[in-house]
């Protein structure tokens, strides 16, 4: 150790230019060489042992855990799988029997909205309820007609004039409603007392609770069915004009046609009647076989004693 210490001293109080005049010596490294190192007899190479896990400094080993059998955990995940499948079956079906005896006329029932819902909700609930209701995916007969229901309801609240449409029914229906209120207030002066000192709060609260919602819902639904046989009335009455329109015009182009051909046939007789013509001017007037002729009259009968007159005809 003393004569490498040494050595590496001297080395680094030499300058750059006595290096390169002067050789070096040689270095005594205090650590043993290659060579001592592979003297050490090695190991006989064999089948691998068992991998054991490299742990941290200070941790402690895991004590093995037991093995659980799989058979009984295996059961037990099916069973909960048919009964989660059973569950989302019987929710699928019912869904089903609800959109499909929702009223046909109000599309928010069909998406299960409120009547103030935006878009954006609209397109969530209509993700949610088609992945339910889904043909490929729900054993209902009638999950087809569902589906079609609900992408309806989805198309018409999407469209700005339908939506227009329906916003001003409900308001109609709003508006009908607080009316037939303020004739009961009117009545009940506790009730109208206590609107008062609360400065239409009274109103919010009602017109938040399940009763006025109720009470809307089925407002809406008889607004919206009198619209609907307004609507069928006067396409009703449309199709009868257009069809008494199209019946007025079918005899007018009958008509004339038939005027058509019958000029179209007098112009082909035209040859006909010329020569007609003039062979009556020719041969004069012929008499028809078969045509009876009345008595000549007779001035004289010599069998009778009287004489016959002419009678001139008025």
């Amino acid at each position: 150790m003393g004569d490498g210490s040494h050595g590496i001293g001297r080395l680094r109080t030499e300058s750059n230019g006595d290096r390169n005049k002067s050789p070096l010596r040689p270095f005594r490294s205090p650590i043993p060489c290659v060579r001592s190192i592979g003297s050490f007899p090695r190991k006989k190479r064999g089948a691998p042992g068992p991998l054991v896990p490299i742990r941290a400094h200070g941790e402690k080993a895991k004590k093995p855990e037991l093995a659980i059998p799989m058979a009984a955990e295996t059961e037990e995940d099916l069973l909960l799988k048919s009964f989660l499948a059973e569950v989302s079956e019987v929710e699928r079906d019912n869904e089903v029997v609800r959109i499909l005896s929702c009223f046909k006329l109000n599309p928010f029932e069909h998406l299960n909205l409120p009547f103030d819902s935006s878009t954006n909700d609209v397109k969530k609930r209509y993700r949610k309820l088609s992945l339910l209701v889904h043909p490929d995916k729900c054993k209902h007969p009638q999950a087809k007609e569902a589906f079609s229901a609900l992408a309806k309801a989805q198309q018409l609240l999407l469209d700005p004039q339908e939506r227009e449409y329906l916003l001003t029914q409900i308001n109609a229906a709003k508006e009908e409603l607080r009316m037939r209120r303020k004739k009961q207030l009117k009545k009940d002066s506790a009730s109208k007392i206590k609107a008062l000192v609360d400065e239409g709060k009274c109103e919010q609260q009602f017109e938040q609770s399940e009763e006025f919602q109720q009470q809307l819902k089925m407002k809406v639904r008889e607004i919206l069915t009198q619209q609907e046989w307004r609507r069928r009335k006067m396409q009703m009455r449309i199709s009868e004009e257009e069809g008494r329109l199209k019946k007025d015009e079918e005899e007018t182009k009958e008509m004339w046609k038939r005027k058509r051909e019958h000029e179209e046939q007098w112009e082909e007789t035209r040859d006909q009647r010329v020569s007609s013509w003039r062979d009556f001017m020719k041969t004069g007037k012929k008499g028809k076989k078969g045509e009876t002729r009345p008595p000549k009259l007779k001035t004289e009968d010599p069998n009778r004693s009287y004489v016959q007159r002419p009678v001139k005809r008025v």
